[in-house]
């Protein structure tokens, strides 16, 4: 793994939906819509066997040996440079996914980068996480005024079968609400209840139920919890 190569900075036209308004466990994200200047210290983890072929974001499948990572923000796709601040290495990623949504962590590498950075065994690390040029692998300056986030019309309400509901996400497209089901599934090998995509217009609402009860609902939030340390909204129809 010594012998791959980090990630190449070069220009290529965003993905079509990866990078809209989304919103996962009551929490709102709005991706940069370009490259912007960027810098964020904090927990950086990793994923590996257990997503190895399954789709990112980008459409593309995820390659634990590829030098990759997903961030909630940054573009899809985008280059950024990591360093480990505990022993000073850096790689230079792609960022090709979205995640994690723990409120912890702020980039989710791929195996490789992880092993390289040293912190594959140990899980986690602390981490600067700097934005990069197409082409060029300097950071990008800290200088420039902030872009606006895109507006998106106003949306409906959806009108659902009356029940208790537990609304794991909202996305602006329907690709991107599949994929997050998808990844639910795979950490909570036990859910059994069906998770289903509530479209109206261009907002795709996750959906757990119904429940026979709120109190039954929320059992299952705390184990979501527990497991993913991401809440679940409580929906009642």
């Amino acid at each position: 793994m010594a012998a791959i190569p980090d990630a190449v900075p070069k220009a290529e036209p965003l993905h079509r939906f990866a990078n809209r308004p989304y919103q996962v466990f009551g929490k709102d994200y709005v991706p940069a819509a370009a490259p912007a200047p960027f810098r964020q210290t904090g927990v950086g983890s990793w994923y590996g066997r257990r997503f190895h072929g399954a789709p990112t974001s980008s459409g593309e499948p995820y390659d634990m040996y590829a030098m990759s990572a997903a961030h909630p923000t940054l573009p899809i796709p985008s280059y950024a440079r990591v360093t480990n601040l505990a022993n000073g290495r850096s790689v230079v990623v792609r960022i090709n996914d979205r995640g994690p949504f723990h409120s912890d962590r702020i980039i989710d590498l791929s195996y490789t980068a992880a092993w390289k950075l040293g912190y594959a065994q140990a899980g986690s690390a602390r981490v600067e996480v700097q934005a990069l040029l197409p082409g060029s692998e300097v950071p990008l300056q800290l200088a420039s005024k902030p872009q606006a986030a895109p507006q998106f019309p106003t949306q409906a309400t959806i009108t659902e079968p009356t029940g208790v509901y537990l609304q794991l996400g909202a996305f602006s497209s329907r690709e991107a609400a599949e994929t997050f089901r998808a990844r639910v599934y795979r950490e909570l090998a036990w859910l059994s209840d069906a998770i289903r995509v509530i479209g109206v217009v261009s907002v795709f609402r996750l959906h757990l139920g119904p429940y026979r009860s709120q109190d039954e609902a929320r059992s299952i939030a705390d184990r979501i919890q527990s497991e993913l340390k991401l809440r679940p909204m409580l929906v009642t129809r």
